[in-house]
């Protein structure tokens, strides 16, 4: 089903309230879903928290959320996002995966569990009434995307819904899709700097050099320990007292990520700026193999 400016202003018009969206923030959305000549974006959740979601929306390196989403990409269908959903958004996804095969970026957000046959995760209703998992939906989605993104340690890695006892059986993403599409980008949740210039990446020159877990080599590249400016001092003897936390159970030695780089919160602060242990949201065994966090 294709949407057209008039069915999409009647639905955005519906949400508008319940979002609090202007009038001003509507135009925009619309000219974002509405612009086929931009690079397409499919962006799905399975079992997550939405903070991978919530992240985006904090990006202002290298550029900020609303100059990607207007200026970057035509993002066709985002859960939190978009002004469609229900049947419509359904018929939405499948239109466009059809319409653009071998355009379209796919982000996964959140893991996939595939036990009772993913039935434990429900994307939504297919437009032939039958439930489309969220295992059904990545396999569907992935055979007809240019490049899949795993946004964050649970779509990468698993995560928390892929901790031990594990019940609904989670995958790693690149477990059920070819490997060669995919870019890991671990971190509870995605850091928005790396998905960001990913995308761009994705878009301007094609996919980036990965490391052997699927990562950009440009992000991933040393142990966070390595750029610790805490490195050689005295240790910490308790959480939120200045100094290393090696001792304390800091996972800053064991996990490749750049945050003393980059940063959180628009570079503000990151775990031990704040004198926190790192508790290695972004190593591939989060959190089983971490764990405990706190080492005392």
């Amino acid at each position: 089903m294709r949407i057209t400016r008039r069915e999409f202003l009647k639905w955005a018009a519906t949400s508008a309230a319940a979002l609090g969206l202007s009038q001003l923030d509507l135009l925009r959305l619309e000219k974002v879903l509405a612009d086929s000549s931009a690079p397409p974006v499919i962006w799905i959740q399975g079992a997550s928290c939405s903070g991978c979601a919530i992240s985006l929306l904090n990006v202002t390196d290298p550029t900020t959320v609303d100059d990607v989403l207007l200026n970057h990409i035509s993002l066709k269908y985002h859960p939190n996002l978009s002004a469609v959903a229900g049947h419509m958004a359904m018929e939405k996804i499948e239109y466009e995966m059809i319409d653009k095969m071998g355009q379209f970026i796919l982000v996964v957000e959140g893991s996939v569990p595939t036990s009772a046959n993913g039935k434990y995760c429900i994307v939504g209703e297919k437009t032939d009434g039958t439930p489309w998992t969220m295992y059904q939906a990545v396999q569907d989605l992935a055979a007809k995307a240019k490049y899949v993104i795993a946004a964050g340690t649970c779509a990468a890695f698993g995560g928390i819904p892929g901790g031990n006892p594990n019940p609904t059986s989670v995958v790693h993403l690149d477990e059920i899709v070819e490997k060669n599409k995919v870019v890991n980008l671990p971190a509870c949740p995605v850091h928005p700097t790396h998905l960001v210039k990913v995308i761009l990446e994705l878009i301007s020159t094609g996919m980036p050099a990965l490391d052997g877990e699927g990562r950009p080599k440009a992000f991933f590249s040393r142990k966070l320990h390595s750029n610790c400016p805490r490195r050689g001092t005295s240790r910490a003897k308790k959480i939120g007292e200045f100094g290393c936390m090696n001792g304390l159970g800091c996972n800053g030695p064991n996990t490749y990520i750049d945050c003393p780089l980059v940063k959180w919160n628009n570079g503000v602060n990151w775990c031990i700026g704040s004198n926190h242990p790192c508790i290695g949201c972004a190593y591939p065994g989060f959190p089983d193999a971490v764990s405990p966090f706190y080492k005392f």
